[in-house]
């Protein structure tokens, strides 16, 4: 009864007597609530680029940024009426869409092994090799990736070997073949990493269900089909919504370095065509106006997508 009242007291009291009871709490918070708003939203002052012709020149950067001509919506409109907008979306989308289908189950499937492995040196080794890759720069990556796909690398001397094809295939020069290639990439590259997430949750988990489930006869499948699973649910859910929020995130370091001249109509996604016009080309409204598109519909899709988990599982982020 007491802590019942003491809750419903300090939830009851003004900000400012919040304030003096907990203020070395909040003195706790200042500096990351510093570093929040310097960081993360004293930049969003820029967005107003995307709304006027900011062209620099003379002058201060402040002069020029608030005295360009205001243009409203044109460089959005110009970005959904040229023929670019089709091609990058779909390059965008189809990057995105298979990036999530194959990485976003792999780092599951990765903890529940590794939580049912019983050998300490395979465990330890699979964990080891399975996050080296997160930690090797994209530069490193790419190359790996190149030498491994290039007509003499490994990739092509197993499938001859095998007689599974009769000459190597250029798999960097092949358009469609690109798409997989960044999705099986980053799938290579944060699934090691990414389930550390799970494994954390897993170690969460209550010893005394499997213990339960064991002395009631459950297979080991059946224990993690009944308890590891439903109790991963939670932490699925979460990051869920935020990989389809950043679904328009397609990559930048990737794409780049992987790219050529023979698949540029299907490397070019996003974040690579507002860098191209942004700063290459100088058309540095346009670029921003690009930036701004992406992050709007990526906040859209987060607050859809928590709205239906809320409703169906009753798990959101918020």
């Amino acid at each position: 009864m007491y802590q019942g009242n003491a809750i419903k007291t300090v939830r009851g009291t003004g900000l400012i007597q919040r304030l003096k009871d907990q203020k070395w709490l909040f003195l706790l918070m200042l500096p990351a609530l510093l570093a929040t708003l310097f960081f993360s939203y004293g930049p969003m002052f820029g967005l107003y680029m995307a709304f006027i012709n900011y062209q620099p020149g003379g002058g201060t950067f402040l002069e020029q940024f608030f005295g360009s001509e205001f243009v409203g919506l044109r460089w959005f409109e110009y970005f959904f009426t040229t023929g670019d907008f089709y091609r990058v979306m779909r390059n965008t989308l189809a990057t995105s869409l298979l990036s999530l289908f194959f990485g976003f189950p792999a780092p599951i499937l990765l903890a529940l092994v590794l939580n049912e492995a019983k050998q300490g040196f395979f465990k330890r080794f699979t964990q080891t090799v399975s996050y080296l890759p997160h930690f090797i720069s994209w530069v490193i990556a790419a190359n790996i990736i190149v030498t491994m796909l290039s007509s003499e690398g490994m990739i092509n001397s197993i499938l001859v070997t095998l007689g599974i094809i009769k000459e190597p295939i250029a798999f960097l020069q092949n358009g469609p073949l690109f798409w997989w290639i960044i999705a099986l990439s980053n799938m290579w590259k944060e699934m090691g990493f990414s389930a550390i997430m799970y494994l954390a949750a897993i170690s969460a988990i209550n010893p005394e269900l499997y213990e339960a489930a064991r002395v009631d006869g459950a297979s080991r499948f059946r224990q993690m089909f009944h308890i590891t699973l439903p109790s991963l649910r939670p932490t699925i859910v979460i990051l869920a919504i935020l990989a389809i929020g950043g679904i328009l995130n397609a990559g930048f370091d990737q794409q780049y370095l992987l790219q050529n001249n023979t698949v540029l109509e299907y490397s070019e996604v996003i974040d690579i065509y507002a860098y191209k016009y942004g700063l290459q080309n100088s058309m540095f409204s346009y670029g921003a106006a690009v930036g701004m598109f992406k992050s709007v519909v990526a906040f859209i899709l987060v607050i859809i997508v928590n709205q239906i988990a809320k409703k169906m599982n009753d798990q959101a982020l918020f």
